[in-house]
């Protein structure tokens, strides 16, 4: 059973593939009768195969499992899916609040492993087993925005830190800093602690490089201060015991994806679009949110019912185009909250591109058209990033960088691979070779991340009802 989020009004979903039922049960017999016969001890893995599940134990967050715009998503539940179809099981997910929670959910049989950006620290490996490192992060100090910005441990002396509970932070901070005082918070999640951060009722916390990259979206005020000692690796852990079966596989299942280039994937979808963002760009998206999106935001939901889109996703959009500014206009006059062309309303019959009714309802059909036009064999997310990468450069010059993509070697279904060769229609030695010719293809791979990044953001605050997503009430006495 999947717990779901305290913070989604719907369980996740589940994840499982059709397998017979009548083999299931078969080898659960074998596996049985060839336990009480008294001969070799089942292993785990095969336990797992004649369950016919895989359980994940995990956190909700931006860097483990969470539900995106298309369901189930996450760094470590993307891995996860992988290594299930490894073990030739479905995967199942059981998410717990905090890190010692999980610890405990383990060693009760909760689950088989814990994927959690968990540190492989000595301390740790007395309780559990680790599977193979799969990244490096180091321990951040991270402060607010606008205070004294701290350079060493001594620095945070009169301050306020606190942590997370069942980090492996205790113990460093026990060998580096014996003498600091700091404050273990249980009952609190990571984003609770940089909220907690960005209102000034704590100043300090510590968390991994790679969690305070996804989070800094979100959370603008906070600021890295320094790094504690070297980078730790991450790895999934199983409990401590004499049975490896599962380690094994896990070794099995990082060499291949490694060698197939499929973890090099997962970490981009995760983590590039977020690489080179910079925080202070959300004070001004908060802004526009609290001052220009609540009288246009009745117009991206209706243009979403009718073209069966995300209304998050048209407002990301519109913000990438014109930060919701229905007057907008560039240099090249393009016009509106959706900043359309000329042409390109003409086609749409949108007669008034300043009018923001018009404007947004084009806008999502000539989004909805772009999606369409591509081949019907590209998945999600791929053919919405190809489809939004078209929506700025032009259908024409995307088929021409996907045509370029194939011819050298990479994927045109992919947006990782084609955002890779984009660029290459402003050099003449390549956009040469093309039909429609020079592009300014940086633009769409900025169009692109960006619109990714304020999606993201959107569905955060909207699924948490930050108050400037909680639309006021009408007033009927007016």
């Amino acid at each position: 059973m999947i717990q779901s989020p305290d913070n989604f009004a719907d369980p996740p979903r589940r994840f499982r593939p059709r397998f017979p039922g009548w083999r299931l049960v078969l080898m659960a017999a074998l596996l049985l009768l060839f336990a009480l016969s008294g001969n070799t001890p089942v292993s785990q893995v095969e336990r797992i195969e004649a369950r016919g599940s895989l359980v994940m134990l995990t956190l909700n967050g931006a860097a483990t499992y969470y539900l995106g715009a298309e369901g189930e998503t996450g760094f470590e539940y993307d891995l996860a899916l992988g290594f299930a179809d490894h073990v030739g099981v479905p995967l199942e997910v059981i998410t717990f609040p905090t890190i010692s929670e999980l610890l405990t959910a383990l060693e009760r049989g909760r689950g088989d492993f814990i994927a959690a950006n968990l540190s492989r620290t000595v301390e740790r490996q007395a309780r559990l087993r680790f599977g193979p490192p799969y990244k490096a992060v180091a321990p951040v100090v991270v402060y607010r925005r606008g205070n004294r910005r701290p350079g060493k441990l001594d620095d945070l002396a009169n301050g306020r830190l606190v942590m997370v509970g069942g980090t492996s932070y205790e113990p460093l901070l026990g060998r580096l800093a014996p003498d600091l005082t700091w404050t273990v918070d249980r009952e609190a999640s990571i984003e609770d602690l940089l909220e907690a951060i960005s209102n000034e009722d704590i100043d300090y916390t510590i968390l991994d490089s790679n969690i305070l990259e996804l989070n800094r979206r979100f959370f603008p005020a906070i600021r890295p201060a320094f790094e504690l000692e070297e980078p730790q690796n991450l790895a999934w852990a199983v409990l401590r015991d004499d049975d490896d079966s599962l380690v094994q596989k896990m070794r099995e299942y990082f060499v291949s994806v490694d060698e197939d280039g499929r973890l090099a994937e997962i970490r981009q979808r995760h983590f590039d679009h977020v690489e080179s963002y910079e925080p202070v760009g959300t004070f001004t998206f908060m802004r526009q949110m609290r001052e220009r999106l609540p009288p246009l935001r009745e117009y991206f939901e209706e243009a979403a019912e009718l073209t069966d889109l995300d209304w998050r996703l048209l407002a990301a959009v519109g913000y990438q185009e014109s930060h919701w500014n229905p007057e907008a206009v560039s240099r090249t006059g393009v016009r509106g909250v959706m900043m359309l062309t000329q042409r390109t309303a003409r086609q749409l019959g949108v007669e008034d591109r300043l009018d923001p009714h018009q404007s947004i309802d084009g806008g999502a059909r000539y989004l909805r058209s772009m999606i369409d036009r591509l081949p019907q064999r590209i998945e999600k997310p791929d053919r919405l990033w190809l489809a939004l990468a078209a929506y700025n450069v032009g259908f024409g010059h995307l088929e021409d960088a996907r045509v370029l993509t194939q011819r050298l070697g990479g994927d045109p279904d992919r947006w990782i691979d084609v955002r890779e060769h984009l660029p290459l229609l402003t050099q003449e030695r390549w956009h040469s070779q093309t039909r429609f010719g020079y592009a300014r293809g940086h633009e769409p791979v900025h169009f692109v991340e960006n619109i990714r990044t304020f999606y993201e953001i959107l569905m955060w605050m909207d699924g948490r009802e930050h108050p400037l997503m909680v639309q006021a009430e009408p007033d009927l006495d007016a």
